[in-house]
């Protein structure tokens, strides 16, 4: 299918990593549905992509009835989904283990994970039915999925599981041409990774400014693994400020 007529779903598009990745998606003809929380953040991104070839719907993708209409609003638009990069998340409050409140915890997972499902099947059960049939689900994953950073317990406990639906969508998209990957992000320059230039906690403890890389950097990671044919995936990418503290943290 020509990319001109593909169309991805972009969650936590109204800022940061989600943002970046739609304006790449669409300098290269793809047609867009632009889903997070603030109406206004979202039509910031969609400023200038072209009103014909995008769609911005404001979703909350912790509910499932707001998921589901998202996605319906999205087949309604443009007839069928090719991509969904499941971006939402968030970080969470920064605290020591034993103070980690039960709320922020399930805050945490209520987003990062169960939305990142509830997306995941709502953009499977469409790719599935599609004709012709199939699809690219990318999963925003991170570093963190691989090695924790203190005082990120449910944030890192997440991104651990996020793996594991990436793996498992992998496994049961096989018979229907839906191919599953994710990407692991370290220090993208975002507003989310404003504190490195000032500093962050380390491993031992001390706070150190930490360098980041060009957020573009990303978005064209995401747009190769998005436009590959259905027949080949990248399974897991990892781009990453080069010099950050990850290989051996701390």
């Amino acid at each position: 299918m020509r990319v001109s007529r593909r169309v991805a779903v972009v969650t936590g598009a109204g800022s940061g990593v989600g943002r970046a990745v739609a304006r790449e998606l669409a300098a290269t003809g793809w047609r867009l549905v632009l889903a997070g929380r603030r109406a206004g953040a979202l039509a910031e991104t969609a400023a200038g992509l072209g009103p014909d070839r995008v769609l911005a719907v404001p979703a909350d993708v912790t509910d499932e009835e707001q998921v589901e209409a998202l996605f319906d609003a999205a087949t309604g638009r443009f007839g069928r989904i090719d991509l969904l990069f499941n971006n939402a998340g968030t970080f969470g409050p920064s605290a020591p283990v034993e103070e980690v409140a039960a709320a922020d915890w399930r805050a945490v997972v209520d987003l990062n994970l169960t939305g990142a499902f509830l997306c995941a099947r709502a953009a499977f059960r469409r790719m599935k039915a599609q004709d012709p049939q199939g699809g690219r689900i990318v999963n925003n994953g991170s570093v963190s999925a691989h090695a924790p950073r203190p005082h990120a317990i449910a944030y890192t406990a997440t991104k651990h599981a996020v793996t594991g639906l990436t793996r498992a969508l992998s496994l049961e998209g096989r018979p229907y041409r839906i191919a599953c990957g994710q990407i692991d992000i370290g220090n993208a320059a975002t507003d989310m990774t404003a504190a490195m230039a000032t500093g962050v906690r380390q491993a031992d403890g001390r706070f150190a400014p930490e360098p980041t890389m060009d957020v573009a950097d990303v978005a064209r990671t995401v747009r190769h693994m998005a436009e590959l044919p259905l027949e080949a995936n990248v399974q897991f990418a990892t781009v990453m400020a080069t010099a950050m503290p990850y290989v051996g943290r701390g």
